[in-house]
């Protein structure tokens, strides 16, 4: 199905029609871009979901696909869905009035997958995932996943995630939010031309939280071809340029939100909704990542049933396992954890 949004090559619009979120709002001709490889197989249950992370699309999970051999679009159906709030699905600058820019409406991890249910079983067919996994944000989706719908997903593996977004997580947030915020052609969202030095001091600040300290002491950024740490700093302010504000912030606030258990059916019971994940399940932290830390896993492990804890030691911090990383350490380790929970 195709919708209005503008499309990327390859990629497919799932039209929702009205959704009706968890806040109460209501969000009509809502859409979800999606992109998938390979064939379901005829009892729908080889499917591979592949959720997005924030700044990222079903385009960067591509290299996954490609450095990581067990994730086999000539074994599995692979699908990425693009998370709401990222520019492909619906989203702050690509809403029409009167839902368009800062006035578009809160969407939950809850919502998100809620929604991708409906596009993988609707539309799709599939009737069990044998596994989902992803990075960062995906990979809060992929906890979501198996405490939302536990009687459908296999596995989980989700890498420098979490299951519920930390008070200190939040908090890193809120400096992001605050350095954008502090841009006064943002005009409370309602900006006429790109709020330029808000997402440049937005990028400059989220570059001190996306590595560890032992990466800028041992001068790792000279891998990726900067000398000083200045230069890496100007390459996270374009990145960041390219980024509609708005969009940033709907996804921050969707990543703030994010708890498997603050919903209906858990009630804010953190430690039930764990347990109700029966996936197997293989939680990859990063050693040094400052945001999503090995602890916090290290809690969640303790309270479902089928779980493992496999920490990464990386300096790279929480950037170890961005799928633009040349290094393939983790691509490796990447898949032999993809291969063992596939097996079985």
């Amino acid at each position: 199905m195709r919708g209005s949004l503008e499309l990327a090559p390859g990629h497919e619009i799932f039209d929702l029609g009205e959704v009706t979120l968890q806040s109460g709002a209501r969000l009509p001709n809502a859409q979800l871009a999606y992109r998938t490889w390979g064939s379901l197989n005829a009892d729908g249950g080889n499917a591979i979901l592949m959720p997005t992370f924030y700044t990222g699309t079903h385009k960067r999970n591509e290299a996954y696909i490609r450095r990581v051999p067990s994730l086999d679009p000539a074994c599995h159906f692979i699908v990425s869905i693009d998370m709401f709030g990222n520019g492909l699905s619906s989203s702050p600058s690509n809403t029409p009035p009167p839902f368009d820019g800062p006035r578009f409406p809160a969407v939950t991890l809850y919502d998100n997958v809620r929604c991708q249910h409906r596009l993988l079983t609707e539309v799709l067919g599939v009737k069990r995932l044998a596994l989902v996994l992803g990075w960062s944000m995906a990979g809060c989706q992929s906890y979501q996943w198996g405490a939302q719908f536990p009687d459908m997903v296999a596995a989980i593996l989700p890498f420098c995630a979490s299951a519920r977004t930390s008070q200190h997580n939040k908090v890193f947030l809120e400096g992001v939010k605050a350095a954008l915020l502090a841009d006064s052609a943002f005009a409370e969202g309602d900006y006429r031309t790109p709020p330029e030095a808000g997402l440049r001091a937005f990028g400059r600040v989220y570059a001190g939280w996306a590595f560890s300290q032992a990466f800028y002491r041992e001068r790792l950024h000279r891998e990726l071809g900067f000398e000083t740490f200045e230069e890496l700093l100007l390459d996270w302010e374009r990145d960041h340029l390219a980024w509609d504000a708005n969009d940033l912030l709907a996804k921050l606030r969707t990543w703030q939100m994010g708890d498997i258990s603050a919903n209906g059916h858990y009630r804010g019971d953190f430690e039930r909704a764990l347990r109700a994940i029966r996936a197997r399940a293989i939680l990859v932290p990063c050693t040094t990542d400052l945001y999503f830390p090995p602890e916090d896993n290290a809690v969640e492990v303790q309270h479902m049933p089928n779980a493992e804890l496999r920490p990464y030691a990386s300096d790279w911090g929480h950037c170890a396992a961005t799928p633009s990383r040349k290094d393939s350490d983790f691509m490796q380790f990447l898949d032999g954890c993809v291969s063992e929970l596939l097996r079985g």
